[in-house]
C-alpha cells in the first residue's frame, strides 16, 4: 500500500494534468476535486500545500499564459 504522502502527490499531479488539459473550460474546484476523489475543501488545502498556489491561482496562470501565446501568434 502506498504512503498517504505518495497518494496525495499523485492526486495533485493528476489535478495539474487535468487543469492543463481542461483550462479552456474553466473547471470548477468541485469538478477537479471530484476528478481526484477528494472533497473540495480537502483538495484546495492539499493543492495549496503541494503547489504553493491555490487551484484558482493556478487556473488563472494557465489561462493568462494561453492568452499571451495567442496574442504572440497575432
Amino acid at each position: 500500500m502506498e504512503k498517504q504522502e505518495e497518494i496525495n502527490y499523485n492526486r495533485i499531479a493528476e489535478a495539474i494534468d487535468f487543469y492543463r488539459h481542461n483550462f479552456r473550460d474553466q473547471p470548477s474546484l468541485d469538478t477537479v476535486a471530484e476528478h481526484v476523489h477528494v472533497s473540495p475543501f480537502h483538495f484546495q488545502r492539499m493543492f495549496k500545500e503541494w503547489a504553493g498556489v491555490t487551484p484558482k491561482q493556478f487556473l488563472q496562470y494557465l489561462t493568462l499564459e494561453h492568452a499571451k501565446q495567442v496574442l504572440k501568434k497575432g
